[in-house]
């Protein structure tokens, strides 16, 4: 036998050690498959209002499993380990999130699986449980008001000043983010933040002379 083998033979005996047993293994992928199922529920609890995706919830608790299956595999041998490396990281995955929130469910799942597979399931228990309570506390905080859009369009090319003065006895702030001026007819897009929306609509159509009155809410981005 040749040095090269003697030295190759001792390196895989050195770290290829499986020192979990059957119960072990199977105690571990039931404590995952609980935390698993926790995330299930929570993510179902917590998407209910938003866009709820049942297939990525499905996947957030397979998630877990599997990565506890890959921690538990890594444990038992390094030339394994690295084989794994390098077989996942041609993987690519193109799924568009579409909600932050979502990589912290992902992430979350991914960390239990890792956290699992390695025994340390008190960790896991606090980690959830700060999780879920970060998620819950913070939801509940009140968001600024999102600006809404006003769109007015008019017969007349002089009515800006008229739209301004009922705007302004309704909200405090709105602003001009567009005109659009033909001969006879103008069209004017505005940024407000009003509570009464109905009764701006109503004010505005009243005026002689506008022909169309629409206000739009929505849901981006809000600038402090």
């Amino acid at each position: 036998m040749k040095f090269n083998d003697i030295l190759k033979k001792s390196f895989v005996n050195t770290f290829a050690v499986a020192d979990l047993s059957l119960s072990e293994t199977i105690l571990i992928f039931a404590i995952t498959l609980i935390f698993a199922l926790y995330i299930y529920f929570i993510y179902r609890i917590f998407a209910r209002k938003n866009f709820y995706n049942k297939s990525f919830n499905i996947s957030l608790a397979a998630t877990a499993m599997i990565t506890a299956a890959v921690i538990i595999t890594i444990q038992s041998s390094i030339v394994v380990s690295l084989g794994m490396v390098g077989a996942l990281s041609i993987v690519r995955f193109r799924t568009a999130v579409k909600d932050p929130l979502d990589l912290v469910f992902m992430f979350w799942a991914l960390a239990i699986g890792i956290i699992c597979g390695v025994g340390l399931f008190n960790v896991a228990g606090i980690l959830s449980v700060i999780v879920t309570a970060m998620i819950f506390v913070l939801d509940k905080f009140p968001a600024a008001q999102a600006p809404m859009i006003l769109m007015v369009q008019t017969m007349y090319c002089d009515m800006e000043e008229d739209i301004s003065k009922v705007v302004t006895e309704y909200t405090k702030y709105f602003k001009v983010k567009s005109r659009n001026i033909a001969p006879e007819r103008m069209s004017i897009v505005m940024e407000l933040r009003v509570k009464d929306g109905g009764g701006l609509v109503q004010k505005l159509s009243a005026l002689e002379g506008v022909s169309y009155v629409s206000i739009i809410d929505h849901d981006g981005e809000v600038t402090y």
